[in-house]
């Protein structure tokens, strides 16, 4: 069986950046290919406005001493949305780093991989929290994506 990662991805601009996204868990190739493709310059949000932009945060609104929360905004760019809610469920099952995670560590400084089992930990605990709390798994998934958009964007603008 193919490694997660093929040759053609090797010579992009978006190599690097795929590598460290693959270090997390449920990302492929495909998947961190796609999304440094759709975000490009990673570098111009935070780890706060980032998951804004992809419309992962909730809606507000408020008046006065009154603040109502509702559903996500659903703005910005709905690939990568979309991207980061489906990887978000494999963080449900128990987190195992398994031979193709650690291969995909491999490829990447020692700092980014640490950082990446850092928060494939985080998520799975962030799932579990959840998922004792009741909350309805279309709630948890989304909160785990806002989060996962964060550490995409942790692990792509590090420094290493």
């Amino acid at each position: 069986m193919p490694g997660r990662c093929p040759t053609r991805s090797e010579n992009s601009e978006f190599t690097e950046i795929t590598h460290r996204l693959c270090c997390l868990r449920g990302i492929s190739t495909l998947t961190a290919f796609g999304l440094a493709v759709e975000i490009g310059d990673w570098t111009r949000f935070t780890g706060k406005n980032f998951p804004a932009f992809l419309g992962l945060v909730p809606s507000e609104h408020s008046s006065g001493q009154s603040r109502v929360l509702g559903g996500i905004t659903r703005t910005g760019n709905s690939h990568a949305r979309r991207l980061l809610v489906e990887t978000a469920w494999q963080h449900k099952s128990p987190y195992r780093p398994g031979p193709v995670l650690r291969r995909d560590w491999a490829k990447v400084p020692a700092a980014v991989a640490e950082r990446a089992d850092l928060g494939n930990r985080r998520l799975h605990r962030r799932w579990k929290v959840l998922t004792a709390a009741h909350k309805p798994h279309t709630v948890a998934t989304t909160a785990i994506a806002r989060e996962l958009a964060s550490w995409c964007w942790s692990l792509a603008t590090m420094e290493a």
